[in-house]
């Protein structure tokens, strides 16, 4: 049986190479470059074989495109969806401009995906290709960047999953994740014994103290993160959940529909039904927060979610019905 020290106390850095305080590369950035270079190599492989409309050398300046779309999609997206208030946030330092802080975190999946697929529009206007060619040919590299996104998530120890229900709690599962952070929280129900727990750091107290005692989880002290685990919460680790269904499960099935060529559209089509349905599903072991519109943080993911999957069954109905020549698929071409 498992018992209440066999769940996981997250102590994962963000930096996977770090100079200085603050200073580094973090997991995060290398989640998104390994995504857009996996994707790049994808492109450029189907652009060699035939199976894009694609020429090889436009690749690498259509994934200058996508990157753009992405970050300016998927930042302001999280801006206005989660939290407004940033427009009108500024303050004396450098960017100056809260919606510009991207190094303090907030992006949006779904204003990521709107933002890429403005981005093949455009891009597809300007090179007389088919945009619904290139929505099909992100939404099968999306996956991959999704997941190490998610992956990033986890070790950044953000987005947290639901916590387990107060039966589990007194025998948290080994998959539970616990994060030290909960102590710095002022309304921490286990307060007091936490800081009971101070001295065994440079014997501080107060906040001070749970301070003290989070960074030497994160600096590697076993000892104290075997010492401070009790008094933590147990939670779902909603961002591995998701990492498998945005990621391997999404690309399952995107491999399988394209496994022969396509009508332009088709793909993208599913990518939206696919994503929004998953989503919707894994959201529920979510933490859920107040936005800043006041709705708790799942009514913008479930019903954009749902939005999607109606623009998909929208996009496979309406791309199916043009006369247009399947394109791609995985499988090897047939030789005359």
């Amino acid at each position: 049986m498992p018992t209440l020290a066999a769940a996981y106390v997250h102590d994962l850095s963000p930096f996977a190479l770090r100079f200085s305080d603050g200073i580094g590369v973090r997991w995060y950035g290398l989640a998104y470059l390994t995504g857009f270079v996996a994707g790049w190599f994808i492109l450029r492989w189907m652009a060699k074989t035939g199976r894009g409309l694609m020429k090889p050398e436009q690749v690498g300046d259509f994934m200058t495109w996508m990157v753009v779309g992405v970050l300016v999609g998927g930042r302001l997206g999280y801006v206005f969806f989660y939290s407004i208030d940033l427009l009108w946030t500024f303050s004396g330092s450098f960017p100056f401009w809260g919606v510009l802080e991207i190094h303090k975190g907030g992006m949006a999946s779904h204003g990521g995906i709107l933002g890429v697929m403005a981005a093949c529009i455009l891009y597809g206007l300007r090179n007389r290709i088919t945009p619904w060619h290139l929505v099909d040919c992100v939404a099968f590299c999306a996956p991959i960047g999704l997941g190490l996104g998610r992956l990033a998530n986890f070790v950044n120890g953000e987005l947290w999953g639901r916590p387990l229900s107060a039966e589990r709690q007194a025998d948290a599962p080994w998959w539970a994740v616990k994060y030290p952070d909960e102590m710095l929280d002022p309304d921490f129900q286990n307060g007091a014994n936490v800081d009971g727990l101070a001295t065994m750091v440079s014997n501080p107290n107060g906040e001070w103290g749970r301070q003290t005692l989070r960074d030497a989880v994160y600096s590697g002290r076993t000892d104290v993160s075997e010492a401070i685990a009790p008094y933590l919460t147990a939670y779902y680790p909603s961002q591995l959940f998701q990492a498998c269904t945005d990621g391997l499960l999404l690309f399952a099935l995107l491999a399988v529909v394209w496994w022969k060529p396509r009508k332009p559209g088709i793909i993208g089509g599913w990518f939206m039904i696919g994503y929004g349905v998953m989503r919707i599903a894994s959201e529920q072991f979510r933490a859920q927060y107040l936005t800043n519109w006041g709705v708790s943080s799942i009514w913008p993911a479930a019903g954009l979610s749902a939005v999607m999957i109606a623009i998909g069954l929208g996009m496979i109905w309406w791309c199916g019905r043009r006369n247009d020549d399947p394109i791609g698929g995985l499988r090897r071409p047939r030789t005359a």
